[in-house]
């Protein structure tokens, strides 16, 4: 592994590359990384990178994301074929039946979306920085898609808002169920429990802390507790127990794995340096869809 780290070093400074890996890729990837983190703080890192060429350890909508905010860069992915089913789970066409429906609408796009989706909404927003860009919006009426466990968890904290849900899910936080979470609660009596808040709103009331990844390991940074009980993708225990090497942390269920983040290995991102094919959008869908990812960059900051 040594040998093959040392080769993704030397192609990366000769792509002027930087790495960027999400939280739910293996631990060797993201020790291989520029940069770890959540969707947001990725986005933000591919859009302030002075290299000309980004190399995403994460799935696709991450990779669009990056090219839409930096089209003049190379963005190449580790596994072209690694992609998030949420993103694919609301099309422009449901958008365009709820703004037919509704007048003084906002359309709210996760950022675990398409490009197309992003270019028919209005802003997009992540699981860390959502409440505070809906709060912001003028519009009364929110469509939030298209993680409906995300929305109705913003939808309890924001009550000014009328909310319409839509029926997307993460495959990994929708198959955590309330019984899961009550049954590591008995095992760990003296765990936290921490929960992603694309887990159900049931699973969300039984949390001591619901929240994002970056704010899951902030939590977990600052706590007292000794052990926790962890409600989202495995891949976070690498930083989890990287930042806190004397804590225990419990995986919620088996099989807390998103396999798309799974395919990416650091044989592929040495391979994706060497002869990555680069991504390509349509211009006209990068215009439009840019709009959506700057208003909640400025919103949130």
């Amino acid at each position: 592994m040594r040998e093959l780290m040392e080769k993704i070093q030397r192609l990366k400074k000769e792509r002027d590359a930087v790495i960027l890996a999400h939280y739910y890729v293996d631990g060797a990837v993201q020790e291989a990384a520029d940069y770890v983190g959540d969707s947001y703080y990725l986005s933000k890192k591919a859009a302030e990178s002075p290299c000309k060429t980004i190399l995403f350890c994460g799935v696709e909508f991450m990779g669009e994301s990056a090219k839409i905010l930096s089209p003049e860069k190379t963005v190449i992915m580790a596994d072209a074929e690694a992609d998030c089913p949420m993103a694919h789970m609301v099309t422009p066409l449901d958008v365009e039946k709820v703004r037919a429906a509704y007048d003084d609408l906002a359309v709210v796009c996760y950022i675990n979306s398409t490009a197309q989706t992003k270019a028919c909404s209005d802003v997009c927003v992540t699981s860390s920085n959502a409440e505070r860009v809906v709060k912001a919006l003028a519009q009364k009426h929110i469509f939030f898609i298209p993680d409906g466990n995300l929305g109705r968890n913003l939808a309890d904290k924001i009550s000014e808002k009328h909310f319409i849900f839509h029926t997307g899910y993460c495959c990994v936080h929708q198959d955590i169920m309330p019984y899961h979470v009550q049954e590591a609660m008995q095992e760990y009596p003296g765990a936290k429990v921490l929960v992603h808040p694309e887990c159900s709103p049931q699973v969300v009331a039984l949390a001591d802390y619901a929240g994002s990844t970056s704010g899951i390991l902030e939590y977990a940074r600052k706590s007292d507790a000794q052990e926790f009980i962890v409600c989202t993708e495995t891949g976070m225990f690498y930083n989890l127990q990287k930042e806190n090497p004397h804590k225990k942390f419990y995986a919620v269920k088996k099989h807390q794995v998103c396999d798309d983040m799974k395919k990416i290995t650091l044989e592929k991102v040495e391979r994706a340096l060497r002869q990555g094919t680069p991504m390509e959008l349509d211009e006209t869908l990068m215009e439009q869809a840019r709009g959506a990812l700057r208003r909640m960059h400025e919103i949130a900051r």
